[in-house]
C-alpha cells in the first residue's frame, strides 16, 4: 500500500478506533491480509485496496448503520458484503471472520452451486471474498444506533451465475 493510500486508509477508517493512527494503519492491512490468505489458499491473484471503494463503502456503512438493519445495494458493478452487529462487542479480526468462516459450507463448482447445503447464501460472502475475477477491494465500517456495521465492496462484483468459483 504506497503513502497516499495508506493516509487515506488511515481517514476513513479512523471510525474503526479511537486508537491511534497506527492502529487504523494495522486495521487496513488486516483486512487486506484477511481477503488476501485466503485467496492465496485457493492460488488467486491478491487484491489490492481500491480507496474510491473504500470512500463508497463508508457511506453505505453510514447509511445503513444509521438505518439499524442490513440492505444490499442495488448497484450492480460492485460486490458487496455486508456485516452487522452490537458497537463495540466485536473486533475487525470477528467480522472478517464471520465471512471467512463460510468457508466450511463451501465446495467448488459453478455458482450459485457451491454451498455444501444447497443454499448459495450460506457461503456468498465467502465466494465474493474469493471470486477469481475480483481485483479490487475497500472496506469502512460505521457506528450509530448501538450497531457497528461493515461493509466491503469489490471490483469487478462476483456470485455471478454459471461461473465457477475455485
Amino acid at each position: 500500500m504506497n503513502a497516499k493510500r495508506a493516509a487515506l486508509a488511515c481517514a476513513f477508517l479512523a471510525s474503526l478506533t479511537a486508537a491511534p493512527a497506527r492502529a487504523d494503519q494495522a486495521a487496513a492491512q488486516l483486512v487486506l491480509s484477511a481477503h488476501n490468505s485466503e485467496r492465496a489458499r485457493h492460488a488467486l491473484a491478491p487484491l489490492h485496496w481500491n480507496d474510491g471503494l473504500a470512500e463508497e463503502a463508508h457511506r453505505r456503512a453510514a447509511r445503513l448503520a444509521r438505518a439499524g438493519y442490513l440492505e444490499h445495494s442495488a448497484e450492480s458493478e460492485l460486490g458487496e458484503n455486508l456485516w452487522i452487529g452490537t458497537a463495540g462487542a466485536y473486533s475487525l479480526h470477528e467480522m472478517m471472520g464471520d465471512f471467512l468462516s463460510e468457508r466450511a459450507q463451501f465446495r467448488p463448482g459453478r455458482f450459485p452451486h457451491v454451498a455444501r447445503g444447497g443454499d448459495w447464501s450460506s457461503v456468498g460472502h465467502y465466494t465474493q471474498l474469493i471470486w477469481p475475477g475480483t481485483r479490487e477491494v475497500g472496506c469502512a465500517i460505521a457506528r450509530a444506533r448501538g450497531n457497528d456495521v461493515l461493509v466491503c465492496l469489490y471490483s469487478p462484483a462476483g456470485n455471478i451465475i454459471g461461473a465457477r468459483v475455485p
